[in-house]
């Protein structure tokens, strides 16, 4: 389906990288905002599959939608950022202070549209907390106490590394489906070769720093026993931190030494024999 080599996939990383981190602060705002709605759409969705099935693969089948959501409309996720623009900044196609401006403003975006649609959520599960909290409303407010309070309870260095590798081990496979993107030169090659990733890292469990800006505060409106200072000092902090280390080292680091294509000097008497 128009397969695309792993060297034009570098070359093409290198000038995504490039255009997100020209962006404006509007236009980050609102992709920001409108992936970060996505992402609690297909997380509850997802929750909804697992609470019909009772099977957890059934979930990850169905959750990479809101990631294909996001990327055919050119969208952005700050956690595939991660991986796409240090290698402009090494290529000197943009600026580590453009790189930062790009995370800073999605990030926040993403906190506002996981927000808004966990609020609109919870308002139409529960009529306006009129009716009894549903399945997945629980659903939700477990897995906020289990990915907080769980680590809490290790401690500060044992949760705190438990949070981050988890979160490392997530953002690998988020960052290949930012990458298995641009693989196909058609939509659904890229769709399936995105959904491959998203599925995997879903289906384990791991920690996303995007999907948990959802989690948690829809999950304390659920009734989760946590608070703010629970939510970002034992999972937001420490995921995102894990994110960005797993999506830069991991995915952009690691193919673009060998993958990125480079202009070779040819020998003299080559070069003398054109002339």
């Amino acid at each position: 389906m128009g397969y695309v080599k792993p060297e034009a996939v570098v070359d093409q990383m290198i000038q995504a990288g490039a255009y997100k981190a020209s962006l404006s602060a509007k236009d980050l705002l609102i992709r920001g905002f409108l992936a970060g709605a996505l992402l609690g759409y297909a997380v509850t969705v997802a929750f909804s599959a697992i609470a019909q099935s009772d099977m957890r693969i059934v979930g990850s089948l169905v959750f990479p939608l809101g990631f294909v959501m996001i990327v055919l409309l050119g969208l952005e996720l700050v956690t595939g950022n991660f991986a796409l623009i240090p290698l402009a900044v090494m290529e000197r196609r943009t600026t580590f202070g453009r790189m930062l401006y790009n995370w800073t403003w999605v990030y926040i975006g993403h906190l506002i549209g996981t927000f808004f649609y966990g609020f609109l959520f919870y308002v139409a599960a529960t009529k306006m907390g009129a009716v009894p909290e549903p399945v997945v409303g629980k659903m939700i407010a477990k897995v906020a106490e289990e990915n907080t309070l769980g680590y809490a309870k290790l401690g500060f260095v044992n949760g705190w590394t438990v949070a981050f590798v988890k979160a490392m081990l997530c953002n690998w496979m988020v960052t290949l489906g930012a990458v298995m993107a641009l693989v196909s030169q058609h939509v659904i090659g890229k769709i399936a070769a995105m959904w491959l990733p998203i599925l995997t890292f879903f289906a384990l469990g791991f920690e996303h720093a995007v999907v948990n800006m959802f989690l948690m505060p829809t999950g304390m409106l659920f009734g989760a026993n946590i608070t703010l200072y629970d939510w970002w000092l034992w999972n937001q902090i420490p995921v995102t931190l894990g994110n960005l280390v797993a999506g830069f080292t991991f995915t952009g680091l690691a193919l673009y030494p060998t993958h990125r294509k480079r202009e070779e000097a040819k020998p003299a008497e080559v070069i003398e024999e054109a002339a």
